[in-house]
């Protein structure tokens, strides 16, 4: 029996997957969270062969969300930057688009369990080639800003004077397109920028 810890956002996908995967003689699900910092714990409680997440839950966690478990993260393309850091950090890691079948992701899980790789080449060549327009210091400027740092806090942060922070903040809105910091937030995370 392959256990299984699902990390994705939004009670209808997860119960869902969770409902197709209670349909297979070979897999349970040992836990459900909806929340990245939830990850961790619920992995050391529950010691699942395979951890399925959400991209987006699980990003930040630069040393790997699920430990030495295998990992199969859901990724949209548009958010496949955010893969490079999870590629490197995580030992056993399998990629495969949000969007795929749930037949898919049921093969997903049992390859992983068998150490075999599940890759999805359309999104490793985007997460390799996912340069955006931002400096790397705009990156932080507008990461510290979406973390909801305000102009001061950032400038501290950074070692910058809050008018070179506004005046970052500035040419980020143009090259994205936005009309304001939340709007280029919204941007940015959507694109996979941040």
């Amino acid at each position: 029996m392959i256990r299984t810890l699902l990390a994705l956002d939004g009670a209808l996908v997860r119960g869902a997957l969770s409902c197709v995967l209670a349909a297979e003689d070979d897999i349970s699900v040992v836990a459900e969270v909806d929340r990245g910092d939830a990850v961790r714990p619920a992995v050391r409680a529950q010691r699942p062969d395979v951890v399925v997440a959400d991209l987006d839950l699980v990003a930040g966690d630069a040393s790997g969300p699920a430990g030495a478990c295998p990992l199969l993260l859901l990724a949209h393309p548009r958010r496949a930057r955010g893969l490079r850091g999870m590629l490197s950090a995580t030992r056993a890691v399998g990629i495969l688009g949000s969007d795929v079948t749930p037949q898919r992701v049921v093969d997903g899980i049992r390859r992983l369990a068998r150490r075999e790789a599940v890759l999805d080449a359309d999104l490793v060549v985007a997460a390799l080639h996912a340069d955006g327009p931002l400096t790397s210091r705009e990156t932080e400027v507008l990461s510290l800003t979406a973390a909801g740092a305000p102009v001061a806090e950032v400038a501290v942060s950074l070692g910058l004077s809050c008018g070179t922070v506004r005046n970052h903040l500035g040419r980020i809105a143009r090259k994205v397109g936005a009309r304001t910091r939340v709007e280029a937030v919204r941007v940015a995370r959507e694109a996979g920028w941040i």
